[in-house]
């Protein structure tokens, strides 16, 4: 059987849509902290079943019987680690012979210090020394991220302000990720190996505004900063700099600063720039262009406000 954890969220549950497109539902295992969320999977015969990473003594129920896994990274900075340890653990006890983990692009640079590649590189290090069969799945950074709440902020502002510098990145479609995933499930990489998973160009910040500004029909301009100034704009609304879960609550942003400014110091530095043809390779098409992912959100973008100039 093949198993997805963290099934309510959106990348797992298109995941889980695409396996069922080459297994039957009763080959499949699903993994949530609501299995309620999950109640049209499992009226189709999917197994859905109970797992909290928090709660490490419900998961080697909640993966027995399944032979092959798609570990989906949680976003709990500072836990991180922990909950990944304890998934990879209870898949060896439960019998998974094989485990895909969804990582990130730049955890394979040892001096990338961007806290999430940090958090990362550990759990790689820890399914590597795990005995299964596995595969790394580095995904780089989402192209939807940037279509749907960067583009709208920048659109209102009339600039995109940040971090990161003239660094690349081969944005990538969700989507993409989650096609890609099921093809490792499904045995179509190789064994014991990392995969970068990007799209199909690499472009910086200032790329993503002239893209912006040709398909909304008005400037963006680009406004690269510093950490420190990057800092300050987080503190000023709130953002705690360290992880803290009370703190992130009442946070108008759900990431600490360092997590933040972190990522975007990795762009800068060009530890982000992976580019690669493992969409191609384990999804079996082209993956998505950061135009495409673009232009399907521009229905969704707010109109300039007065002051803010049409593109010529």
């Amino acid at each position: 059987m093949y198993l997805i954890t963290g099934a309510s969220g959106g990348l797992a549950q298109t995941a889980a849509e695409l396996l069922l497109k080459s297994v039957p539902a009763d080959q499949v295992v699903l993994t949530t902290r609501a299995p309620g969320n999950l109640r049209s999977f499992a009226d189709r015969g999917v197994h859905v079943r109970y797992a909290d990473f928090a709660e490490p003594g419900s998961l080697q129920a909640a993966f027995t019987g399944a032979e092959r896994m798609l570990l989906v990274s949680t976003a709990q900075v500072g836990s991180r680690i922990g909950f990944h340890r304890a998934a990879i653990e209870a898949a060896g006890r439960a019998g998974v012979r094989y485990l895909a983990y969804t990582s990130i692009v730049g955890a394979g640079i040892e001096e990338n210090d961007a806290v999430v590649c940090v958090e990362h590189r550990a759990t790689e290090a820890i399914l590597r020394e795990s005995g299964l069969r596995w595969n790394v799945l580095r995904d780089s950074q989402y192209a939807q991220a940037v279509a749907y709440f960067i583009a709208p902020g920048a659109i209102a502002a009339g600039e995109m302000v940040g971090a990161w510098g003239e660094g690349g990145v081969g944005f990538v479609s969700r989507d993409d990720c989650a096609a890609a995933a099921v093809g490792a499930l499904l045995g179509r990489g190789e064994d014991d190996r990392a995969y970068e998973i990007t799209g199909p160009e690499q472009l910086t910040y200032r790329q993503i505004c002239a893209l912006i500004t040709e398909i909304s029909g008005t400037d963006v301009s680009y406004k690269p900063i510093g950490d420190e100034e990057q800092y300050a704009i987080f503190d000023s609304l709130g953002v705690p700099r360290e992880y803290d879960a009370d703190a992130l609550a009442a946070s108008p942003i759900p990431w600490n600063s360092d997590d933040m400014v972190s990522f975007s110091r990795a762009i800068r530095i060009g530890h982000m720039a992976s580019l690669s043809d493992a969409v191609l390779t384990l999804a079996g098409r082209a993956p998505r262009s950061m135009r495409s992912v673009l232009e399907e959100a521009a229905a969704t973008w707010p109109p300039a406000p007065a002051g803010v100039e049409a593109a010529r």
